[in-house]
């Protein structure tokens, strides 16, 4: 049988077909009055797509690299930073945060779960100068509540008029709703490989006055990465070094095709987008359900992505390498020590109904061949489709 090669993985995702063909043609130098029109653009709809009147920058790395900004960029060493972790992706603050100095204070919970708010405000004391979070912890498929977080630090502002609160949105944003402004969030950072369908390469983010302010006094040694000179170089509709100029093709092709899911408008189509996969993760969680398998994090479960945990006596190393081989398709297994516990199925970006339903039928067939457990076939399917119907 013919097998297309599908991505159901939380990044890189789907490409979307005008992203590629703009990236394919694209070869204009980046230090021209094209390439600067190009920029000015894309700035402008990532301000736009984020939904926020801050300063907004792209950086040529993956989100890792924005992450590594916005710890060097906002502290010096010796500082005390928050890191709420429950996840792979918490753990990198962590990491990113102790490899510049900072002593890190932490509010840990167990993978699948989020994180208690009462231990984050027993946490907030004056010396924190700054707390780092995901929004959608994509290593086992938990969203944390990230605007009752903001509240919490944003009510301490008497006690805490220093704290910068940053936000991992890699897989956050164009999946979950996220008001920057509103809530209060100073940094905020996406990739362009999740929500926006482009390949990995880009990061972009939003910077508040205050977090710009602090980088005057931060004392992180910092190169590449320093904000300050992307700031100054975006000014002039230019990047401090050379940039991914394909890449930025690709970027304004998504976003030209979001402001078409909005009828012209890019802020109402990044809410189309969020719908979408909001629809897919139910439409998802439904099917697996029905399956009798268990969703890795029932309790705060993610639009971007569903982990569902590996049947009784199953390895999701298994049921991954069976999806690959019978079907082209790439799920994603557990990382590190989680490997062989679970299984992800993304819905991010370029993804929609049929994608949603062929994989839950590929996942009728690789349950019933790896388990060996009685599936009645079609019944995960359906789920799925009697959450759409309700929706409609």
């Amino acid at each position: 049988m013919l097998k297309k090669n599908r991505l159901f993985t939380p990044g890189p995702t789907p490409l979307l077909p005008q992203a590629q063909t703009a990236m394919a043609s694209y070869g204009a130098h980046h230090r021209t009055a094209d390439f600067r029109a190009l920029f000015t653009r894309v700035l402008a709809d990532v301000k736009e797509f984020i939904g926020t009147k801050n300063d907004v920058l792209v950086l040529s790395s993956s989100g890792t690299g924005f992450m590594e900004a916005s710890v060097s960029n906002l502290t010096s060493p010796g500082d005390r930073v928050l890191v709420l972790s429950a996840g792979k992706f918490g753990e990198r603050w962590t990491a990113l945060a102790k490899a510049f100095g900072c002593t890190v204070e932490t509010v840990t919970a167990p993978y699948g779960e989020t994180i208690s708010l009462d231990e984050v405000r027993r946490k907030l004391t004056p010396e924190i100068r700054c707390v780092y979070v995901q929004a959608t912890e994509s290593s086992t498929g938990a969203r944390h509540d990230v605007e009752r977080i903001a509240k919490l630090v944003q009510t301490s502002s008497d006690t805490l008029p220093d704290t910068l609160f940053v936000v991992d949105a890699i897989t956050g944003l164009g999946t979950t709703r996220l008001d920057v402004d509103g809530w209060g969030i100073d940094v905020i950072i996406g990739g362009s490989q999740k929500a926006l369908m482009v390949p990995p390469g880009l990061a972009y983010g939003a910077i508040s006055e205050r977090a710009w302010q602090r980088m005057e006094t931060a004392k992180s040694p910092r190169y590449y990465f320093d904000l300050r000179k992307e700031r100054k170089s975006a000014a002039k509709a230019e990047t401090a070094y050379t940039p991914a100029t394909a890449l930025f093709a690709g970027l304004a092709a998504a976003f030209d095709y979001v402001r078409q899911m909005g009828d012209g408008n890019l802020a109402a189509g990044r809410d189309a987008l969020i719908a979408n996969a909001e629809l897919c993760a139910a439409m998802t969680r439904a099917g697996v359900q029905a399956l009798g398998l268990k969703l890795f994090a029932p309790s705060s479960p993610a639009a971007a992505l569903t982990a569902v945990a590996a049947p009784a006596g199953a390895d999701s190393t298994v049921i991954c390498k069976r999806f690959r081989e019978q079907f082209g398709a790439v799920v994603a297994n557990g990382q590190a020590e989680m490997k062989g516990q679970l299984f992800r199925i993304a819905h991010i970006g370029y993804y929609d109904y049929l994608d949603t339903v062929g994989v839950l039928a590929a996942l009728e067939q690789v349950i019933a061949e790896t388990t060996g457990k009685a599936v009645e076939f079609g019944c995960a399917v359906r789920a799925a489709q009697e959450v759409y119907a309700k929706v409609r």
